[in-house]
């Protein structure tokens, strides 16, 4: 029974982060009995074990196999069309390489004939046999066939850049098609019983793909006391079809995870014993062997003679929120060619509240940085991804959010403020030897001011640290530290919470003394 082709587009995609799930549907009327019906070209990137059939109509499926369409060069249009046109400006160019070949012979031919020419009227002009005049005629002659060899040589230079350009151009757009350059193609054969005449079909086709995917992408903009965050998603894909305006759909699922919760094995300790020297020895804690077997922020612009002007707003996506995982389609429907070019489509706009302070480590750079911490109080899980941050209208880093789950929260850097001034001086320092034995001492102290300059009260927190001693003849012992810190650690980080008004200042005194057993040498001393 021969096959027959038909017609059945691309109707809808679901995106997921490493992959895609493609629906094609055709609708046809067939006559009783079996009918084989072919669907091709499909890309070679199709899952074969993932291909369905369902739809509506009086017929019943008897099987569907999956075969490769061997074909002499590219189906698809666009492909066939650059590479008509690489192979036409391939031409060209070699058009243009012997043209300029035949200029650089012909203008070698000149020269030679030129070259004879000057001795013969050389000696015909010493016997009187030839006239001035006829050597001038002859001379105007060569100089104007070299002026145009020239000119046609420089056109032929220009024409062979020009070619040489648009080539690499096709080139470059051959090489975005990624898998349609391919000839060969997948072809699906469904066989179905119908079982009376004039019987309409609906039949639909459903498989993965590989070489696609989705991530996510934000714009964090601070206006005021709230941060908008608008998550938009960027699809690309080179799966070698291209998708047509279609029903969209963007999931968080990743169906190539494992499904299987993992399991812990036993943890083994046991005292170190001697090994062979051939053998290598046991690490401590080592793993046992496997067992066997927001539309943007800012006010709008007022009207002449009239009230502010309503803001521009972005269409969001409807949300399916899922047991594991959500799924989300775009507010219309978006064509995503197989080039591998990203295409946005906005998924939310968020209006989150906004912690503001300060943070500055004075002893690596004198500059403070605003920061902002962002409760997620949307029902959405927000996925990793780049993210530019905006502080009212300016663009002021760029930065990747990581996973973000409803009610956590993040913090985002605004970049330096150089309204709230910061500085680290060293006020004290003195190296002296105790009066009895070899016990040497230094005493060093600090004093970080830090100034409020802004036209609001600010919260500055200032991380510094203490020496911490690595061997039992260094001894750090801790002098002054005014204020008390809010937080330490065990490594000697100290934090201070500053709260300075408008135009306030504060002031941080650290001062520590370190003691040298007889002989020691300190290392890793900075001021």
């Amino acid at each position: 029974m021969d096959a027959v082709e038909i017609e059945a587009p691309v109707v809808a995609v679901t995106v997921y982060p490493d992959r895609a799930r493609v629906t094609r549907r055709a609708s046809l009327r067939l006559a009783a009995g079996e009918h084989r019906l072919r669907i091709a070209p499909l890309p070679m990137r199709l899952r074969r074990d993932s291909l369905r059939t369902g739809g509506a109509g009086a017929v019943t499926v008897l099987g569907v196999e999956v075969s490769t369409w061997r074909q002499a060069r590219s189906t698809d249009d666009q492909v066939d069309a650059l590479t008509r046109r690489a192979r036409d400006l391939a031409d060209e160019l070699a058009e243009t390489d012997d043209a300029a070949e035949v200029e650089t012979q012909r203008q070698q031919f000149l020269t030679r004939l030129a070259e004879r020419a000057g001795g013969t009227y050389a000696r015909t002009l010493a016997t009187g046999d030839t006239a001035p005049t006829d050597v001038t005629a002859f001379a105007d002659a060569v100089a104007a066939q070299f002026t145009e060899s020239h000119r046609r040589r420089r056109g032929l230079a220009r024409r062979r850049t020009d070619l040489t350009e648009e080539l690499s151009a096709v080139q470059r757009q051959l090489a975005d098609a990624g898998g349609k350059r391919q000839p060969d193609r997948l072809a699906a054969d469904v066989t179905v019983a119908v079982d009376a005449d004039d019987t309409t079909v609906d039949l639909e086709l459903t498989y993965l793909v590989d070489g696609a995917r989705w991530q996510s992408s934000y714009d964090l903009r601070l206006v005021g006391d709230a941060m908008t965050v608008t998550w938009s998603a960027l699809v690309t894909q080179d799966t070698g079809e291209d998708w047509p305006e279609c029903a969209l759909q963007l999931s968080t699922a990743r169906p190539a995870a494992a499904a299987g919760v993992p399991e812990l094995s036993p943890w083994y300790l046991d005292r170190v014993r001697p090994m062979p020297a051939t053998s290598a020895a046991a690490s401590f804690g080592a793993p046992p062997p496997p067992a066997p077997g927001v539309a943007p922020a800012g006010g709008g612009g007022v009207a002449r003679g009239g009230g502010p002007r309503p803001v521009v707003r972005d269409s969001v996506a409807e949300i399916e929120q899922g047991v594991t995982a959500a799924t989300y389609r775009p507010a219309r429907p978006v064509a995503v060619p197989a080039d591998g070019s990203a295409y946005r489509a906005v998924i939310a706009v968020l209006d989150l509240p906004v912690r503001l302070d300060h943070v500055t480590v004075p002893l690596r750079a004198a500059e403070a940085h605003l920061r902002a911490t962002v409760r997620n109080t949307s029902t959405h899980t927000l996925l990793p991804g780049p993210a530019a941050v905006f502080h009212d209208a300016d663009f002021v880093a760029t930065t990747k959010l990581p996973t973000w789950a409803p009610g956590e929260e993040t913090e985002v850097a605004l970049g330096v403020d150089d309204r709230v001034r910061v500085e680290r001086e060293l006020t004290r320092r003195s190296d002296t030897r105790a009066a009895l034995g070899s016990t040497r001492r230094r005493d060093v102290e600090y004093r970080i001011s830090v100034a409020n300059h802004t036209p609001r009260p600010a919260t500055v927190e200032v991380h510094d640290q203490l020496p911490v001693s690595r061997d039992e003849a260094v001894t750090v012992r801790e002098a002054t530290v005014v204020p008390p810190p809010d937080e330490r650690t065990e490594l000697g980080e100290l934090t201070w919470r500053l709260r300075l008004g408008p135009g306030e200042g504060g002031d941080i005194t650290l001062g520590f003394r370190v003691e040298l057993g007889k002989g020691v040498e300190l290392a890793g001393w900075r001021e």
